[in-house]
């Protein structure tokens, strides 16, 4: 029998990981990338479509796709009162949605989702104030920031 080798810190351990991190974000990067350059395909393809003459409903004619769920039932609003809660001053709908992304652990710099994660914020923000559990209060800017009542 070998003997086994164990190292006193996580030193290879940590450096593999790190490495695996890098090549997963790189990875996620090129996906970004080609989910891009398909977008804008389609985009070049109905405007050819168009100038061809093609009368149809595109979006009718597309498969449907599959529901993404980012959040459960009740958990958007949860992480939204719990910002609030500790914030010390209102917030904007945007500064929430980031401290989410944040809180979730997701990547901050992906403005598409932080943009789509901001509107989910103000729709749900709204039906809060519309319930009596929110005020929002316009900025010197006429931006709406938003705290509990």
């Amino acid at each position: 029998m070998g003997t086994i080798s164990r190292a006193s810190d996580f030193s290879h351990t940590v450096n593999g990981l790190l490495q695996k991190r890098a090549d997963l974000f790189n990875e996620a990067e090129r996906i970004r990338d080609r989910l891009a350059e398909i977008k804008n395909d389609i985009g070049a393809i109905d405007r050819t479509l168009g100038v061809l003459g093609y009368q149809g409903d595109l979006d009718a004619a597309m498969p449907r796709q599959k529901r993404e769920v980012i959040f459960g039932k009740g958990e958007l609003s949860k992480a939204i009162y719990r910002e609030l809660r500790e914030a010390e001053g209102p917030l904007s709908s945007r500064d929430i949605a980031r401290e989410i992304v944040t809180l979730r652990g997701e990547d901050a710099r992906d403005r598409r989702y932080l943009s789509e994660l901001t509107r989910r914020v103000s729709k749900a923000l709204r039906g809060m104030r519309d319930d009596g559990n929110v005020r929002s209060v316009a900025d010197a800017k006429g931006n709406l920031m938003w705290e509990r009542r």
